[in-house]
């Protein structure tokens, strides 16, 4: 079923900085006209009233793990894309930690495939480093995927790059984003063995951020800014969780021109310490949610540029896994279907603005990764849209949550603001928590 062009009346359009009263006419796949008063001119249009609404542009999540293949008994691309689609990201960048690895341009390919029949969702992937594939990264066809993904520190799937010399080859290599995940192994492993010798598996969870400390954090990501600052590679910090870390980065450039950028998760803005007790493993991540000065710092940073996005690192596993003791649960929680109510919370809390939201979550992935046509509200781009409702409140709970998983970290959590429509390249795929039978979703494509 092919959807009709759509006019979109009444709405408060969030886009570059501003907020402005009008009407979006959608033709085809893409954004047509946007305008004060537009009137439908056949009847063949679908009209919809967002009287009272805010639409914004689709939110781009930059990293995502959707555990397919290999891992789907925790979760897959059909079920997290459409998870995705509920919570108004309607764009995902993948990481290549899966079972087998992306890790040879024959495995990124299969997971293509799978997107293109099962994502609900737009969709790229990363591409992984590791100390012996650099002749693959050689290979690839810097617009046909979304960058590098780099492990500093392990984590799930361990895919460390620890040898000094590959990371300086891979650094000078490659013209892509190169995206880090930055804690020091050596100092996590010192941490750990002194919390294992005196506490066996069984570790309190309030020790999780003392042993993937600020120091793991800090002693990994400047390390990685001071090879990337030798080498000219263009470098994306993933999930910053320390204050310390953002004295790393600059507000002086405008993020097209940056070489060096970085970027935090919902959970690390959300979180802190003082949840450990009540939350135990399932706030359990890496990098670790760490204090609730470290927090204010990271929504300064955010707030004055130094942070350029805010992503999810959407990594769900069973309950089961989570219910584990400290040495054996997984670090990592679903997030996609919670992370822009989230944030809105912070916007009624008077945290953050609106048209900082849609920057962070929409406009700067699709600058920094150099998506093509997506991530604003303009006349000829994609028309991902997300209408939503700041003022039909709703809670979290397990009949709602669409994560294979079946849990959340958010778990009664009440938020004021809901997703009310979401278009996906002009298809409206989702309305008032139904889901439409139809196929819109696209591989993502790159300008570079």
């Amino acid at each position: 079923m092919k959807q009709k062009n759509t006019l979109i009346k009444n709405a408060k359009i969030v886009n570059e900085g501003a907020i402005v009263s009008g009407d979006i006419l959608i033709e085809g796949e893409y954004i047509k006209q946007i305008g004060a008063s537009i009137s439908p001119k056949s009847s063949d249009v679908l009209v919809i009233d967002a009287e009272g609404k805010y639409v914004l542009p689709g939110v781009i999540d930059d990293q995502v793990h959707f555990r397919e293949p290999g891992l789907t008994q925790k979760a897959d691309i059909g079920t997290e894309s459409k998870a995705a689609i509920a919570g108004g990201i309607t764009s995902f960048i993948e990481m290549p930690n899966t079972s087998p690895q992306t890790t040879t341009i024959e495995k990124l390919e299969e997971k293509f495939s799978i997107a293109a029949k099962t994502s609900s969702a737009n969709y790229s992937f990363m591409f992984g480093g590791t100390n012996d594939n650099l002749d693959e990264i050689l290979k690839l066809d810097v617009n046909q995927v979304a960058g590098l993904k780099l492990f500093l520190g392990s984590s799930t799937g361990n895919m460390l790059v620890d040898d000094p010399k590959v990371l300086e080859k891979i650094f000078k290599s490659t013209d892509m984003v190169i995206s880090v995940h930055c804690e020091d192994e050596g100092t996590i492993k010192r941490n750990y063995k002194e919390y294992h010798d005196k506490f066996g598996d069984d570790i309190p969870i309030k020790y999780h951020p003392i042993i993937r400390s600020e120091e793991a954090c800090y002693l990994s990501s400047s390390k990685a800014i001071e090879l990337a600052k030798k080498t000219g590679a263009r470098l994306h910090v993933f999930h910053l969780s320390t204050g310390k870390e953002t004295d790393l980065f600059s507000n002086k450039t405008p993020l097209k021109d940056k070489k060096i950028t970085a970027e935090v998760c919902v959970h690390h803005l959300w979180f802190s310490d003082e949840d450990y007790d009540k939350k135990g493993t399932f706030i359990k991540w890496n990098p670790a949610v760490k204090t609730k000065a470290d927090r204010e710092v990271l929504w300064e940073a955010l707030l004055d540029d130094r942070i350029d996005v805010i992503a999810t690192d959407h990594a769900p596993h069973t309950l089961d896994e989570k219910n584990n003791p400290y040495a054996s649960a997984p670090s990592g929680g679903p997030l996609v279907q919670h992370a822009l109510p989230a944030i809105l919370e912070m916007y009624h809390k008077e945290k953050i603005s609106l048209e900082k939201i849609v920057e962070k979550m929409c406009h700067n992935p699709a600058i920094l990764f150099d998506i093509e046509r997506r991530g604003y509200i303009k006349e000829g781009y994609y028309a991902d849209l997300v209408l939503v409702d700041l003022n039909n409140p709703w809670t979290v709970k397990k009949d709602n949550i669409l994560y294979k998983c079946g849990w959340s970290p958010f778990e009664g959590a009440t938020f004021k603001s809901r997703i009310t429509d979401t278009f996906l390249n002009g298809t409206l795929v989702y309305k008032n928590g139904k889901f439409r039978d139809v196929k819109a979703a696209k591989r993502l494509t790159f300008n570079r």
